[in-house]
């Protein structure tokens, strides 16, 4: 397939992007290059195009001029549409909500609005499980539960989501949303909650946890949820919404019993790092620090992704320590990638 990737050189879309190009797709990535962009995760990946997903006259002129098969050579138009392209920091909409409005709102539409004057035939929109706000005691959030935003930023996915399929029901457009749980990886920007771990507990600094630390997430290794993704372009029908989540804290996909509470985590994330870094263990968990909660922090997630194994054929391969072991090893590896950033 010839794909137009909108935020590609960011965590998730940089990752994809890989893949893709891995299995044999013909990617364009199409990036602002904002603080979380950064043009060292698609080195050697597809082609590049800087430009910012409310620009609508730049989007066409990038649509109309199609893209090249690997290697160089014919030109071709685009068979669909990937929109990564978005602010997605909890904290940052809470300082300020308007650059969420503008590129998670104003962006996508804009990109599915050019997309369907080009005739580009199928748009996924890469959405989140925050949409359904929070979850409490074991149950899971199902295609059925209502859409509860609680932060400007979930809102603001919450608004793309609707309005894009508002386009399959008017226009009878072939709109695909994904909504997956917490990522975590290579590439994914410093700021987050795992990178934040590692960055502290290697500099000596201390490791801030928000409130008690027992907010209950469900986290995904990236190349699952990209492997999903892909399952969606493949197999996905018009109009649907995909849930995609993490297994099991021993790796158990059947009971896809992802959930972790968040002291729990950097507990497992600080074992590995000692082993791995030879650091000693006590002086790392000495560096915890609890700090005062952020305003409206959802207490858990749980996603019910059956529906994705029973209709697209996928499931997460990554167990969450073999996950975390993969993306500590490339930590250390990778220093000046994220010293740098």
């Amino acid at each position: 397939m010839n794909l137009f990737v909108t935020g590609a050189a960011g965590f998730i879309g940089a990752n994809f992007a890989h893949l893709a190009t891995a299995r044999g797709h013909n990617v364009l990535i199409y990036d602002l290059l904002t603080y979380a962009g950064n043009p060292k995760n698609i080195e050697g990946v597809g082609s590049f195009v800087k430009g910012d997903v409310c620009d609508a006259a730049t989007v066409a002129r990038v649509l109309e001029n199609g893209v090249a098969s690997a290697g160089g050579g014919a030109r071709h138009a685009f068979d669909a549409i990937i929109n990564f392209a978005a602010e997605s920091h909890v904290d940052r909409s809470i300082a300020s909500a308007m650059p969420f409005v503008e590129t998670n709102v104003t962006g996508a539409v804009t990109m599915l609005e050019v997309g369907r004057a080009h005739g580009v035939p199928l748009f996924v929109q890469i959405s989140t499980d925050e949409v359904y706000g929070s979850i409490e005691g074991t149950g899971k959030f199902t295609l059925a539960s209502p859409l509860r935003p609680s932060s400007p930023y979930s809102a603001s996915k919450t608004s793309a989501d609707l309005l894009l399929l508002s386009y399959h029901h008017t226009h009878e457009m072939d709109v695909r949303v994904t909504r997956c749980t917490n990522n975590y990886g290579r590439f994914q920007h410093p700021e987050k909650f795992i990178p934040t771990i590692l960055r502290s507990a290697l500099a000596g600094r201390p490791i801030p946890v928000y409130g008690d630390g027992r907010q209950v997430r469900d986290w995904i290794f990236v190349d699952d949820h990209c492997e999903g993704i892909l399952s969606v372009l493949e197999r996905g029908q018009p109009g649907g919404i995909y849930h995609f989540g993490g297994p099991g804290i021993e790796g158990n996909v059947i009971a896809h019993d992802a959930g972790v509470e968040n002291i729990e985590l950097i507990h497992i994330l600080l074992r590995i790092l000692a082993e791995k870094a030879g650091r000693k263990l006590s002086d790392l968990t000495a560096l915890i620090q609890h700090v005062t909660d952020r305003p409206g922090h959802d207490r858990r997630y749980s996603i019910d992704w059956e529906e994705s194994r029973r209709t697209l054929g996928w499931q997460p391969k990554v167990s969450l320590e073999d996950g975390l072991r993969r993306t500590v090893d490339w930590w250390l590896a990778n220093q000046e990638w994220w010293s740098g950033v």
